[in-house]
């Protein structure tokens, strides 16, 4: 569809150009060779075949089931040419053509093959033979079932499987929304597109990577691409009822006056330029304040569905929430006091790349808490870290590795327990906060929009259930893979839509391809969802979709009103000419003072004129 598109704008662009060099040919043609008759037949040969071009165009849309202003338009060249008024007919082509011109450079999408997504899938494996424990580097395509593969630090896992030597943790969050990595030894299985964390790990693959849910994300967002958009031009819903007042008028002026003049008089100023013209200006100048705003709208008919949204179904991680771990509580044991437990193991995690060793660091420079010089540094793979510390020996890390037993608090929280020579100290949990903006920005979408908000998550019930009464949102659907997400979102009833849907991550792109709207947050490089996306926010900040509802409505707003004006000014150029008073040069020069008008007046969109929202997004 991409690439017909690209040929359809090619194809205007190429007939404006070759209608102006025909115009100045016959401008030199009449007036300055004074060959009249050289000047309106070429003019009436190419009118003629544009005509018959445009019949044809027309014939095509009505057979799809769709209906358009084609047939005024083609009617008004008609007409002036059969009466000689060529040059009547010469301005409404250049027109007509400019229009459809500016509607594709204001439709055409911003390139979303997919590029990114399949950049930054895995392309090269390391098959490792187990006999004489050497590597090779293979094409991905080139995994076999059974193979041995090894997965370095911070590497992408190439294809499913379980793992045969070694323990890591993986960042998951991309493909099932985790919003924490999860640890995972030998037998466990891994994700294709996971990432590995600080250390290698072998493993044996139980899928080609073909079949793997990488893979997997990629095929379903080509097959949601691959479905056409079916939403009617706002141009195109004015069409019928203006080329019926228009040829009821027409007909009437050539009845009473017996002059076929007088029909082709009424058409000119008929032509239905403030309709093509007026809805594609308003909504590239809408486009233009929405990326002033910072959301990059990728195509004019997201403005319009936007406008008319009535479901919104946000992802969890990363987009209601900020998508990283953060310090929850720290609770010290009896005797111990807080300030010093926080500073004594970020002394030690200092010295550690693990996901919630940084997160407790980052947590103490926030608290202003000068961190020690650590020594005799051993970090435990998967267990934790000790250090001595103003002499001292500290361990931080899981209960066992603390203290020799298990803790209940593990099974349901993400918990780091801390030891001071050898005695319990106390423990931290962590959790993915909500963005602060997230709660106005359901109330505002919810209220003022009156749109209904649910949640679409890979992330547990327990956790999902959290955050949604954190951020008034009372529909909630957790535990979802990618092709969960896109059943919901297909089955949404059609009074419910146009459905919007927000998210960030690899396991949304498919999801965002198949709603109405899919919109990115792609302020942190979430480059797969923001190549699906047919918009994209690059202030991470969420209460931009509220703005991007808003500037769509008031987009909307200004391009009715500006289509509106341009059918109310032709209609009493029409009465007008009907008694014959305005000559069809004439009427084809009024006709551009129409479209300025209309122009002009949709270029209002650039500028927001509503109420502005207060949210607490804008930090």
């Amino acid at each position: 569809m991409k690439k017909e598109r690209g040929v359809r704008s090619m194809k205007h662009i190429q007939k404006l150009i070759a209608i102006f060099v025909i115009a100045i040919l016959a401008l030199t043609m009449e007036f300055g060779l004074h060959h009249p008759l050289w000047a309106q037949i070429l003019i009436t040969l190419t009118g003629a075949y544009l005509a018959f071009t445009m019949f044809v165009e027309m014939i095509k849309t009505l057979m799809s089931g769709k209906y358009g202003v084609d047939l005024l338009a083609i009617t008004a060249i008609i007409a002036t040419l059969s009466v000689g008024q060529y040059w009547a007919a010469m301005i409404i082509l250049l027109m007509l053509v400019g229009g459809d011109t500016l509607e594709d450079y204001a439709a055409h999408k911003a390139n979303s093959d997919l590029k990114s997504l399949l950049e930054n899938s895995p392309q090269v494996a390391h098959r490792l033979n187990s006999k004489n424990n050497t590597t090779a580097d293979i094409e991905i395509d080139d995994i076999q079932v059974g193979d041995w593969l090894l997965v370095k630090a911070r590497e992408i896992v190439p294809a499913d499987g379980h793992i045969l030597k070694g323990s890591s943790f993986f960042d998951q969050s991309s493909l099932t929304g985790e919003s924490k990595p999860i640890e995972k030894d030998i037998g466990d299985d891994v994700m294709s597109g996971s990432l590995n964390g600080d250390t290698v790990v072998i493993m044996q693959a139980d899928k080609e990577s073909k079949d793997s849910q990488y893979q997997r994300l990629i095929t379903l967002v080509r097959e949601s691409e691959a479905k056409p958009a079916h939403f009617v031009r706002m141009a195109d819903r004015y069409a019928v009822p203006f080329t019926l007042i228009a040829y009821v008028i027409a007909g009437f002026a050539w009845f009473i006056s017996k002059d076929p003049v007088r029909f082709a008089e009424v058409l000119v100023v008929a032509s239905p330029c403030p309709l093509i013209l007026a809805a594609p200006v308003a909504l590239v100048a809408g486009m233009s304040r929405a990326s002033r705003n910072g959301i990059i709208v990728k195509t004019g008919d997201v403005i319009e569905k936007l406008a008319t949204a009535k479901t919104f179904a946000f992802d969890k991680t990363g987009t209601i929430t900020r998508g990283t771990l953060s310090v929850d509580k720290v609770v010290p044991a009896v005797g111990v006091d807080r300030q010093e437990l926080i500073k004594l193991s970020a002394s030690v995690e200092n010295n550690s790349n693990h996901i919630l060793g940084r997160s407790l660091v980052g947590y103490a420079k926030d608290q202003r808490i000068p961190l020690k010089k650590a020594n005799s540094v051993k970090e435990v793979t998967g267990n934790g870290i000790q250090a001595e510390v103003d002499g001292k020996i500290i361990k931080v890390g899981k209960s066992t590795f603390v203290t020799g037993a298990t803790s209940e608090l593990e099974q349901t929280q993400t918990a780091m327990f801390i030891s001071i020579n050898d005695q319990y100290a106390g423990y931290m949990t962590f959790t993915d906060r909500m963005r602060p903006e997230a709660k106005q920005t359901m109330n505002v979408l919810t209220q003022q929009h009156h749109a209904e908000v649910m949640m679409l998550t890979g992330d547990q019930q327990e956790t999902a259930e959290d955050i949604a009464q954190q951020a008034g949102i009372l529909e909630i659907h957790a535990e979802l893979l990618p092709d969960e997400k896109i059943k919901l979102i297909k089955n949404t009833p059609k009074d419910h839509r146009p459905v919007v849907m927000v998210g960030d991550g690899v396991n949304d792109a498919p999801a965002l391809a198949e709603a109405d709207v899919g919109i990115a947050m792609g302020a942190h490089g979430a480059t797969a969802a923001s190549e699906t996306a047919s918009a994209v926010i690059l202030k991470d900040d969420l209460s931009r979709v509220e703005k991007a509802v808003e500037i769509s409505e008031d987009t909307m707003k200004v391009a009715r009103q500006s289509v509106m004006l341009g059918i109310a000014i032709c209609t009493i150029l029409m009465l007008i000419a009907s008694f014959g008073v305005l000559p069809t040069l004439f009427g084809a020069l009024l006709q551009e003072v129409v479209d300025t008008v209309s122009i002009l007046w949709a270029l209002r969109a650039r500028h927001g004129h509503s109420k502005k929202t207060p949210t607490s997004g804008n930090h």
